[in-house]
């Protein structure tokens, strides 16, 4: 049977609608409160961690691209950053790369957490008495930070971030293991936990690899609406083979649907369920670590976007700054800022903004639909002004436009 032929455009606009961000319209959505926090990662699957902080960590940018100004001391206490020190409806675990993910899926995880090392193996087999010594320690006093711990081996070590002790290097290979636990952060550096100490009954149930990974994979085609193999994979990382399988299964059971996507050249799947709309609104600065955005090849494909997160980029080869935001528009990315909130002068600055050459003739039409976006993000920042300090191809249109909603009526 021939499979069923869907426009880019509406391949666009099933995957913005399938992510939550259909409808993201800067005050055009009502107040957000910590069960519509729960259910939009929930209906995500995770949010990606990173320690970068010169516009704002990364898990707190896919809630504000959804939903607008939240209270991040709601979402604090919801994953226990600096609140608390028991386990919660959340953890963490590499289910991307580092992410939070809900503590009723950590049997979705078992298969992982059986697997060697990728890198550090052969470390841990050598310090096996030591990684168990620091298991002990967790046991006997409860949750820590790696800071915090009174090995022997825990010593302070010169050098910056790589340097770290080797007891600290035992709590990495205890949390791939499974028998430590993030029950949160404190300033940002996880809290630990024995896993026999706090894991609830129901997250110690087992799941069978094959039985998790088709889960996983349901769980990326639903988020992502429509997608290719590679990108089924790609969003909890399993093998490619291992996606295939679970996408098999799928198939036949009428969970994914085999289509035909114009210009991607390669088989795609629909969800079932996933909405097909004939059109969207939206205006977003989306995370480096969006799922909209966070597979390249998927972005190149799918809006056009080549994409590289410039924060790994040597200072001299950045072509459009520092920490680069991609800038939905509707079922485009029209654009990229570099944001960085300078909290000393209460300014959110606007360091290089970029035009997709494909929208320069519409830069100041745009312009216009990006502004709202930075002054709600300026606000939920605490920041009283929104100020392009920088160049970039679209620096003075948005200049103009900041000009022009500021002006008096």
């Amino acid at each position: 049977m021939t499979a069923r032929r869907i426009s880019a455009s509406l391949a666009r606009r099933i995957a913005i609608a399938a992510t939550g961000l259909d409808g993201a319209v800067p005050g055009e959505r009502g107040r957000t409160g910590p069960r519509t926090l729960e259910r939009t990662i929930e209906r995500l699957g995770l949010l990606q961690l990173d320690s970068v902080n010169v516009f704002e960590r990364s898990h707190y940018l896919p809630l504000l691209a959804r939903l607008g100004p939240y209270e991040r001391r709601s979402l604090d206490r919801l994953l226990h950053h600096d609140h608390g020190r028991a386990l919660g409806a959340f953890t963490e675990y590499a289910a991307h790369e580092a992410a939070v993910i809900a503590t009723a899926d950590w049997p979705l995880w078992a298969w992982k957490r059986q697997q060697p090392l990728r890198s550090g193996e052969a470390w841990a087999q050598a310090h096996e008495p030591l990684i168990a010594d620091v298991l002990a320690e967790f046991a006997e006093r409860g949750p820590l930070r790696p800071s915090e711990m009174e090995h022997p081996a825990h010593e302070r070590m010169p050098g910056g971030w790589w340097n770290k002790s080797d007891a600290y290097w035992a709590t990495t290979v205890l949390f791939h293991r499974g028998q430590l636990v993030t029950v949160g952060r404190t300033r940002f550096e996880r809290r630990y936990a024995a896993a026999d100490a706090v894991l609830p009954p129901a997250a110690r149930a087992h799941v069978e690899r094959a039985d998790a990974q088709r889960e996983l994979v349901r769980r990326a085609a639903r988020a992502y609406g429509v997608a290719t193999l590679d990108d089924l994979a790609d969003y909890h990382r399993l093998k490619v083979a291992d996606a295939k399988a679970a996408v098999a299964e799928l198939v036949d059971a009428g969970e994914l649907e085999p289509v035909e996507v114009e210009g991607w050249g390669r088989p795609a799947y629909l969800a079932a369920g996933a909405r097909l709309p004939r059109r969207v609104r939206a205006t977003a600065l989306l995370s480096p670590f969006d799922p909209l955005v966070w597979f390249r090849p998927r972005a190149e494909r799918m809006f056009g976007f080549a994409y590289r997160i410039s924060i790994y980029t040597p200072a001299e080869q950045r072509e459009h700054g520092y920490y680069v935001l991609p800038v939905l528009v509707d079922d485009e990315l029209v654009g990229r800022v570099d944001l960085k909130s300078d909290r000393a002068a209460g300014v959110l600055r606007v360091q290089h903004a970029t035009i997709e050459p494909g929208h320069a003739d519409r830069a100041g039409e745009l312009a216009e639909r990006l502004v709202p976006a930075l002054a709600e993000a300026a606000a939920w920042q605490g920041l009283g002004e929104v100020a392009v300090t920088g160049p970039g191809t679209w620096a003075r249109e948005v200049e103009s436009a900041l000009a022009s909603a500021a002006a008096p009526s």
